[in-house]
């Protein structure tokens, strides 16, 4: 359509909101607004889809999919590992057992486990957990008609609790089709199957509770929470979403007593998809690797870089020669965005990171000094000894030569003298911490005598001088907090000090 039928458009609407109405056409209007607004409404409700009559028809198709993984191991012992101690001293007081009093040798026994899995290519790939099959001497597979086939583990990735089983059937087996997990919403409709207790194919359903959740399992925890029903033994098999495609591999529960309490856990498809896919063209998984330590982004240090809101993943650390360091990022960049996906908190980052293939390039968006860049990013290769993420973010603990009131500190100029006191290297640069007031805004950071300041506010100091300039300069601007970049024992860390008004 051409502009000037744009305009024709734009001059009716304008004449009909000018021209007087008849009354009996206003109501006619106003009844064709609300059957209008009605309908968009049933449209907008339609797309959040409701509860079947019945699962029993997607269920049906799904059942020989799932099926029963049996692992036997070799036990040594035949007694728990925490009574070995007390059994040797037993037996050595009383002269009893092997030569020399020793307790007799220890016996071997088997043992044995039950989880579920599903099958996700016809050829006879097999998902489960990494925990039903750690340690394994042999893994037997059951499929849902009873037939039994040998297992051979292709790989196992303990970080994530995934691990990616072969079988060699005599026919194509049913398969699953992965979903997207990352469309999953808090209160859509899930069905697990699974095979609680030894007792077989069994089917529950629930809504995803919850997203992203940290259940302290390790540093990749980004789990969806459900109330369907999950037990002992439901340990790998899927989570499926109203279209039978696998959103999750159930993981975990939460419980007290060691059944349902309507609290499990289920890996996404958006982390399992990959880490399989790994495990199947390699054995192993490879991670990337960005090349810093990162902090959380508290509201007062939200406040002290100038941010909105609490958001992202604060850089205390950047390693050198890595790649956050060839792309331009520093000390004090908050990274807000990776490849396209929000980092809304510190711990996504590290997730995020390691799910991004090993050699690509991406953008990366970071908050630096009151404004958004973007980069460019390599992604390396994260190995054992490395971490994608900085440990835990405690604030350093203690503070302060010249006074610093606002802060409640007293500063000095590193010297010789200082160096040796505090045992600071020649490397160590800033301004160090001699003294802290009790009570000041410092101590309940945690600061102490000897820490050195290196910035304040993204900005470097070296002198007391130049401590007190960038404090004061904050405070004639209107800000209540400042951001001190702090250097303890070898490790940097942000903390945010909020300024003495008085």
């Amino acid at each position: 359509m051409t502009q000037n039928s744009g305009m024709q458009r734009r001059r009716v609407v304008a004449l009909v909101a000018t021209r007087p109405i008849p009354a009996g056409r206003l109501w006619l209007g106003l009844t064709a607004l609300v059957t209008a607004l009605l309908a968009l409404t049933w449209a907008s409700a339609v797309q959040a889809r409701s509860a079947p009559e019945s699962f029993a028809d997607m269920v049906e198709n799904l059942l020989p999919t799932v099926v029963n993984i049996q692992t036997r191991q070799t036990i040594e012992g035949g007694q728990a590992e925490e009574f070995e101690e007390f059994f040797k001293e037993f037996f050595e007081r009383r002269g009893q057992g092997g030569e020399g009093g020793e307790p007799p040798p220890p016996q071997q026994r088997r043992g044995s486990s039950l989880g579920s899995g599903f099958i996700i290519d016809p050829t006879g790939y097999i998902v489960t957990n990494h925990h039903v099959i750690a340690e394994a001497d042999e893994v037997e597979v059951v499929l849902s008609d009873g037939t039994s086939l040998d297992a051979v583990i292709v790989g196992s990735d303990k970080d994530t609790d995934l691990a990616l089983l072969k079988v060699e059937a005599k026919k194509p087996l049913p398969s699953t089709t992965w979903g997207d997990s990352d469309a999953t919403r808090i209160g859509d409709w899930v069905v697990a199957i699974g095979n609680p207790f030894g007792l077989g194919g069994t089917v529950t359903a629930g809504i995803v509770s919850a997203r992203q959740r940290d259940i302290n399992a390790g540093r990749y925890d980004n789990f969806l929470q459900t109330d369907a029903a999950i037990n002992k033994g439901n340990s790998g098999g899927p989570m499926f979403n109203l279209d039978g495609e696998v959103v999750g591999v159930n993981t975990a529960i939460f419980s007290p007593s060691g059944g349902s309490v309507g609290i499990g856990f289920a890996t996404p498809s958006s982390m399992a998809k990959n880490i399989i896919a790994q495990l199947r063209d390699t054995g192993e998984v490879r991670r990337g690797w960005l090349g810093v330590r990162i902090q959380n982004v508290t509201d007062e240090l939200a406040e002290g870089l100038r941010l909105d809101r609490p958001r992202g993943a604060l850089v205390a650390a950047v390693t050198a020669g890595g790649p956050a360091e060839d792309a331009g990022i520093v000390q004090g960049d908050v990274i807000l965005e990776f490849d396209g996906r929000e980092v809304s908190e510190m711990r996504r980052l590290p997730a995020i990171v390691a799910e991004t293939a090993v050699g690509s390039t991406v953008d990366v968006t970071v908050w630096r000094r009151d404004g958004e860049r973007q980069m460019r990013v390599t992604v390396g290769e994260l190995e054992a000894e490395q971490m994608a993420a900085a440990p835990p973010t405690d604030t350093p603990r203690e503070a302060q030569p010249s006074d610093m009131e606002s802060l409640g500190l007293a500063l000095g100029t590193i010297t010789p003298e200082l160096r040796t006191r505090f045992s600071l290297d020649e490397a160590t640069k800033g301004v160090v911490i001699t003294e802290v007031k009790e009570g000041s805004g410092s101590a309940e950071k945690g600061l102490k005598a000897g820490d050195v300041i290196v910035e304040v506010d993204q900005e470097e100091v070296s002198t007391p001088s130049d401590v007190v300039e960038k404090v004061d300069r904050a405070k004639s601007e209107g800000y209540r907090v400042v951001t001190l970049l702090v250097f303890r024992q070898g490790d940097f860390q942000w903390v945010a000090v909020r300024i003495d008004q008085s």
